[in-house]
């Protein structure tokens, strides 16, 4: 059995001062270790693939990061394992936790995740090894880790088994202090409606327009899988744009990331209304933790566009009022392009904003994907804003 000051002090030595999570038993003595330090970051996640995409976005801001969550989580970070860090080449070190071991009695639902996360790891071609049980295990271990980050650049997990380390009491706030819901429009109008359903605006034309808000040197653009991030790049290509072309949902919990290791940056988010549905839970955690610099905006024509314009639930969903409860500065909603620069006019006292736009389905005719492949976008975006791994 290890303390967690062992392990957490020398990750620190080698770079590592940022965490993302969901929580496990096995984990508290390591999370609460985390949580003391005010000069270690620990983002409490509402699910385990955007805790992942959470560290990502701060790994492209520059931050070794750290990913936390049981393996009975694991299955929620497949998608941003497979398509975020596998195709951008994105070094995450990931701890999870081995319930269901064999060697323990555990409850269960454990069961069979604990027969296969090995497997699940291997055949996500995430190399892996047991958690350091020895404090003289923990320095060969980062080192094996952190070599093949720097080589691969891609993630590295180490598994947990139960009693590896030792307990840690809890005695600083686990999450920032924020009075939650409170609004901060203050005298600016929340709703923008034309009314006319036949004259919203296309995604082309709100795309063109963030675009004229922001400034390419000290803002990042990050747009949602499918048509959103087709559509901005065939319209204007640019070295402050990340298109994610999968890991669906992720794009502002990576925003979060980004935007919490860079805070000298403007970080701009662009989602759908099925993204969005998708991690609406993420909403929640930039509420806590995101700032001013952070700009969630979600295009919602009310369907999954790219895939054969099925529709979502969303035309019964007030995303801004969800937004404003979960803690957002600025939360407006309509369909009239004036709705963005406002948003980007407004100051939210150091909170995200959220601008919730009614589009038009549909896009461009002969809509062609990204020419340049993800990992070289990505390299790209980061010389951009002077960042490296």
């Amino acid at each position: 059995m290890i303390q967690a000051e062992e392990f957490v002090e020398a990750g620190r030595n080698l770079g590592f001062e940022w965490y993302a999570g969901v929580p496990c038993s096995f984990l508290t003595p390591f999370i609460n270790y985390v949580i003391n330090d005010v000069q270690l970051t620990y983002i409490s996640s509402a699910n385990e693939g955007d805790a992942l995409a959470t560290a990502a976005g701060a790994a492209i801001g520059g931050k070794k990061a750290v990913v936390m969550m049981q393996n009975s989580g694991l299955g929620n970070a497949v998608n941003p394992l497979t398509s975020l860090a596998y195709i951008f080449r994105i070094p995450l070190l990931l701890i999870c936790t081995l319930r269901g071991d064999r060697q323990f009695q555990d409850e269960p639902q454990h069961e069979l995740m604990g027969q296969i996360t090995d497997k699940l790891l291997e055949t996500m071609t995430v190399p892996w090894e047991f958690f350091p049980k020895e404090a003289a295990e923990i320095e060969p271990v980062l080192q094996r880790a952190v070599a093949y980050m720097q080589q691969e650049r891609r993630p590295y997990a180490l598994i947990m088994r139960k009693g590896t380390v030792a307990p840690h009491a809890l005695i600083r706030a686990s999450i920032p202090s924020r009075n939650q819901g409170e609004s901060h429009n203050g005298n600016v109008p929340k709703s923008f409606f034309i009314g006319n359903k036949e004259q919203r605006v296309s995604r082309n034309q709100a795309l063109a327009r963030i675009v004229e808000l922001t400034d390419s040197e000290k803002t990042v653009i990050i747009a949602t899988t499918g048509y959103t991030g087709r559509e901005l790049f065939a319209n204007c290509d640019s070295s402050n744009h990340l298109y994610m072309v999968g890991s669906m949902g992720c794009a502002s919990s990576l925003g979060l990331g980004l935007s919490l290791a860079r805070p000298d940056l403007k970080v701009v988010v662009i989602d759908g209304d099925g993204a969005a549905l998708m991690r609406m839970g993420n909403f929640a955690t930039i509420g806590t933790y995101g700032g001013s610099n952070l700009l969630h905006i979600l295009l919602d024509n009310e369907c999954h566009d790219s895939t054969g314009a099925q529709a979502t639930v969303s035309s019964g969903v007030r995303f801004a009022k969800i937004a404003e409860a979960c803690g957002y500065g600025i939360a407006l909603e309509g369909d009239d392009l004036l709705l963005l620069d406002v948003l980007f006019a407004t100051d939210s006292d150091n909170r995200p904003k959220f601008g919730h736009l009614k589009i038009r389905s549909g896009t461009l005719k002969n809509l062609p994907r990204p020419s340049i492949s993800p990992e070289a976008v990505l390299q790209r975006l980061m010389s951009h804003i002077g960042s490296n791994f």
